[in-house]
């Protein structure tokens, strides 16, 4: 892990014994690709080794990410879901870091992780449904390496923790990436796992989406350190910070903080600065906690606008790139309102079947006792 990929400064001691208080450096964010679609480092970029195809499957990616995000949004006001956590303007950070891991590593998500879902062939239906309450998870999940999505901030990165200490004494060469976002850094779940993890050097990396706002608390409220990628030096790790609207960066700095702890060399910390431009979920009104020109600035940093930029000026988009990312979008679209829209409401009993792998009778005797008190009618 070197400087070129971010990793802070170390801070120095300072004068504080005289009074005068320390204020470590804060790294800029790696960054390849500039809001203007320029190159800012010719030597990082040629390092990813990515040609037009890659390049352009990652704003294929993108782009239908934020199109289907828009598809839950409406079907939530049409009054088909039941809540929807929207992604957009973090679309970079999450196909950048979906395209840097191996489809062996295991995922610990959020509940805002569209992207790396779709990077998994998890079915756009299924994850409606969730959302929807008419089934008790995201269907194929597991079979992908994915945790199922955590709505309790913070909580799954213990249990990522657990799974990498798991790979780690199975001699397993897969690693585990815990997702959460800066509000997390906050929660108690979050450091203990942080903890343990740098302890026993775990091959786990944090991958924290700072898209500035836990619901309206601002990140400027969560920490006093100067950045969330500075807290990785408490538990003995490195900490990278990484321009999360920059896909390429992105996939840079995750694919060597992957590398790293592949390595068997331990955790690492990825904070990716990014923003979140739409409400926290379709419950919550953004513009009564932040500004016109709050959002106009994040808005300047667009990372679908960037990254296309990026693409004209090479000549890798074109009316047939776009007819088929359109036509892809469309298609999701469709199956997911087809899958979605006035689906039956499940069971209420079907809740029992998702509590323990095998029957047990005080479980059983529950259940036949709701049933009971439904009327009968309602086994399923």
């Amino acid at each position: 892990m070197t400087a070129s990929v971010g990793t802070a400064r170390a801070m120095g001691s300072g004068g504080w014994l005289a009074g005068e208080v320390p204020v470590p450096d804060v790294p800029d964010p790696l960054r390849i690709v500039a809001p203007d679609g320029s190159i800012t480092d010719p030597a990082l970029f040629d390092s990813l080794d990515l040609g037009p195809v890659e390049l352009s499957g990652l704003m294929r990616a993108m782009v239908v990410m934020r199109d289907l995000d828009e598809e839950y949004v409406n079907l939530q006001r049409q009054g088909q879901l039941a809540l929807w956590p929207p992604s957009r303007g973090q679309e970079a950070a999450q196909v950048g870091c979906a395209h840097a891991i191996e489809a062996t590593d295991w995922l610990f998500p959020t509940y805002r992780e569209l992207g790396l879902l779709l990077h998994r062939g998890i079915d756009v239906g299924a994850i409606g449904l969730m959302w929807r309450g008419a089934t008790n998870g995201v269907a194929g999940m597991t079979e992908r390496r994915i945790a199922p999505l955590s709505i309790p901030i913070g909580t799954q990165v213990l249990h990522a923790a657990g799974a990498a200490m798991a790979a780690q004494m199975e001699r397993d060469d897969s690693i585990v990436i815990a997702f959460l976002g800066d509000g997390a850094t906050s929660e108690g779940d979050v450091h203990e796992a942080l903890n343990f993890a740098g302890v026993f050097g775990l091959p786990c990396v944090f991958f924290v989406q700072n898209n500035q706002w836990a619901i309206s608390t601002p990140v400027t409220s969560q920490t006093a350190a100067p950045s969330l990628a500075h807290k990785a030096a408490g538990y003995g790790m490195p900490g990278l910070r990484v321009d999360g609207n920059d896909v390429l960066a992105t996939l840079l700095v995750t694919r060597q903080a992957a590398a790293w702890c592949r390595s068997g060399r331990g955790p690492v910390l990825v904070e990716a600065v990014t923003y979140r431009t739409g409400p926290h979920t379709t419950s919550d009104d953004p513009s009564r906690y932040r500004s016109a020109e709050d959002e106009a600035a994040a808005a300047a940093l667009d990372p679908i606008t960037r990254f296309r930029r990026f693409l004209d000026d090479r000549g890798l988009i074109d009316e047939g790139f776009d007819a088929g990312t359109a036509q892809e979008s469309q298609l999701l679209r469709s199956a997911l309102r087809s899958a979605v829209f006035d689906a039956a409401d499940p069971s209420p009993a079907s809740t029992f079947d998702h509590v323990t792998a095998y029957p047990d009778p005080a479980r059983a005797s529950q259940r036949r006792q709701l049933v009971a008190e439904l009327g009968g009618g309602h086994d399923g």
